[in-house]
């Protein structure tokens, strides 16, 4: 609805959606939702940002207290091109180098370590501490979800608890 206010307030906006697969009572329904929830791109002169603050469904402008910052034209342009191209896209978390991480799949399912890199692949070099050793393993992104996400504990790669 915000959208649809915005660009009949003469904004130009932008909501990326993808497309998945919600389970109802008696059936899959396909439904497109944000790639970003809660999120609207618009452009706008923040010195007149008023009327966009008034829109209903739109809460606030990101940024840092009353200042708003806007998104880098390429980090948009980038979004842009990916859904004008169609490739197969959904949300993921957002992973640091640093972050601890919990695999979530695979032959290493239950292990949390530390994400130190990410290599050409698009994997995830993860050193997960055993013994008070390191142990550098790669797996793929898709088994990775953020540590604190998860309520579990670490077992090691033996499977023990």
């Amino acid at each position: 609805m915000a959208r649809w206010m915005l660009e009949n307030k003469s904004y130009e906006s932008f909501l990326p959606l993808y497309k998945c697969k919600r389970k109802r009572p008696d059936r899959y329904r396909d439904v497109e939702l944000p790639i970003f929830p809660g999120y609207l791109f618009c452009r706008f002169d923040a010195r007149a940002r008023l009327p966009v603050l008034t829109t209903p469904g739109v809460l606030e402008i990101v940024g840092a207290g009353r200042l708003p910052i806007p998104i880098p034209e390429s980090e948009i342009d980038a979004i842009r091109r990916l859904f004008t191209l169609a490739l197969p896209a959904e949300p993921w978390p957002f992973l640091e180098v640093g972050q601890r991480v919990y695999v979530q799949d695979g032959p290493l399912r239950g292990v949390v370590g530390i994400l130190t890199g990410v290599n050409r692949k698009q994997r995830l070099v993860l050193a997960v501490t055993l013994l008070r050793r390191a142990v550098a393993i790669e797996v793929d992104r898709a088994w990775v979800l953020p540590a604190v996400a998860v309520n579990t504990r670490a077992i090691d790669l033996a499977g023990r608890d």
